[in-house]
Parts: structure tokens; C-alpha cells; sequence
């Protein structure tokens, strides 16, 4: 089997020198093959793809990752983390380093179709994100409600040192556990929940408008009845991005 390279490239980027077969969002110069979109490149052999980085997720360690077991084996849980490849999380991370196929039952942990709730323990952009669950509020998530929002909109979601979601939370009674791959858990009550929904939809289809915050503060105070107030930043929390929000 050869070996696949992988690089994020730009357009107009050359991509592999050469004469190759054409392929999707790549073009042919006298000097090679050269990317059409912002995204992920692919060489296996004669054969080369550029996967576009709109809408995915590109992994970086120690994210907090909301995905979908999707598959296992002996040794470890396939995860569907709405990114190019699918993640893995190993045998030993649950079970520990004494961990035998012999006498361990992966599913009796997560099996296919099972939510989960980890981090990022490893990406270097050649190998397939290994996850973890080690550690306070991971691992399987046994209740609420599931959205996807695209990942680049995550950070206004957040905002200022999680300024906007815990606005959304204190609002409408609700949990949120925001994952950086743009997966989204909720809790709370079922009555409360709908709101929560479409207050972070508010924070998805205008997080290129300036004065995001003040529009969800607004929206917030007129479907409660009462009036919302923004919350202090606090100290920088792990989870938080740099948002870019100046509001």
C-alpha cells in the first residue's frame, strides 16, 4: 500500500510536481498539479485529491470534541468527529495499559452509535486525531440534545472568555457543552431546550454581523419575558477561543 502524504494548501499552491491525472478542485500547470481551494491535499501514489476545508474541522490537541463512535475492533473505537478522517480512541486509554482483547469487551464501554464527549490527546496532520477520555466530564454522553453548527462559527458561539454561551445557558436553564468540532450537547429541561436552539442558530447565521452579542442579549430578554444581561467575562477558561469578538 503507498504511502499517503497530506499538507494544507492554499489556492494556488502546487500540490505534487509532475504529470498527474487530473482531479476534483486541483488544476494541471507545466510544473504540476496545483490546488483550486483552501483545504487538505492527498498523494497515494499516482493519485491526488484536495479535500476543501470549508465546513470541516481541523483537529488540534487538547479540544474538547463532541463525536460518534462509528466503528471498533480489538484495540480501539472508530470516531466520526465531523472532520476528514475519522478519530480513534485506543483500548489502553479506557481500560488502561493492561489492557487484553482476551478479557475486555470494547462495547461493553461505548459501542457503535454511542456519543461521546473527549479530547484531542494527539494530531501532527499525517496520522489519523487520537482522542482521550481521561478526564473530569468525558466519556459517554447518556442524554440531550444533539446540533451541528459549522465549526469556524464555534468561537462567537463561545465568545469573549465564554461570554455568549453562558449568557444562552443563564437565559434558558440550559447546560451546553460546546464541542471545538462544532458538535453541541444540551441539557436541561425539554421545555427550555427549543429556545437554547435557536438562540445558538441566532449565533450561527450572524456571526459575521457586528453587534452579535447585543442581538442574542435582545432576543434572549423578548422570548423570556425579563431582561437578559450579558455576563462578566471571566478569567480564560480552557475551552475558550481567541473569538476575535470586540463587542
Amino acid at each position: 500500500m503507498a504511502k499517503v502524504l497530506r499538507k494544507f494548501v492554499l489556492p494556488g499552491d502546487l500540490i505534487v510536481k509532475g504529470n498527474y491525472p487530473p482531479a476534483p478542485n486541483t488544476y494541471q500547470m507545466d510544473d504540476g498539479l496545483h490546488s483550486l481551494k483552501v483545504g487538505l491535499s492527498e498523494i497515494e501514489g499516482r493519485n491526488v485529491r484536495v479535500i476543501p476545508l470549508a465546513g470541516r474541522y481541523v483537529p488540534r490537541p487538547d479540544d474538547l470534541v463532541v463525536g460518534v463512535v462509528i466503528d471498533l475492533n480489538a484495540f480501539a473505537w472508530s470516531v466520526d468527529i465531523n472532520s476528514f478522517f475519522p478519530a480513534f480512541l485506543t483500548a489502553t486509554d479506557v481500560f488502561g495499559k493492561r489492557y487484553s482483547p482476551e478479557s475486555e469487551d470494547l462495547s461493553s464501554k461505548f459501542d457503535i452509535g454511542d456519543v461521546i464527549i473527549a479530547r484531542v490527546a494527539a494530531y501532527d496532520r499525517s496520522k489519523d486525531p487520537m482522542l482521550t477520555v481521561a478526564g473530569p466530564k468525558l466519556g459517554r454522553v447518556n442524554g440531550g440534545y444533539l446540533m451541528k453548527i459549522s465549526p469556524v462559527k464555534v468561537p462567537r458561539l463561545i465568545g469573549r472568555r465564554g461570554s455568549m454561551s453562558k449568557m444562552i445557558e443563564e437565559a434558558t436553564g440550559t447546560r451546553i457543552t460546546i464541542g471545538q468540532n462544532g458538535i453541541i450537547v444540551i441539557n436541561g429541561e425539554p421545555s427550555r431546550i427549543p429556545l437554547a436552539v435557536k438562540a445558538i442558530e441566532m449565533v450561527e447565521t450572524q456571526a459575521h454581523l457586528a453587534g452579535l452579542s447585543v442581538s442574542v442579549q435582545n432576543f434572549l430578554s423578548k422570548e423570556t419575558g425579563r431582561v437578559v444581561r450579558k455576563p462578566q467575562e471571566g478569567p480564560p477558561q480552557s475551552d475558550d477561543f481567541n473569538s476575535g469578538e470586540s463587542e
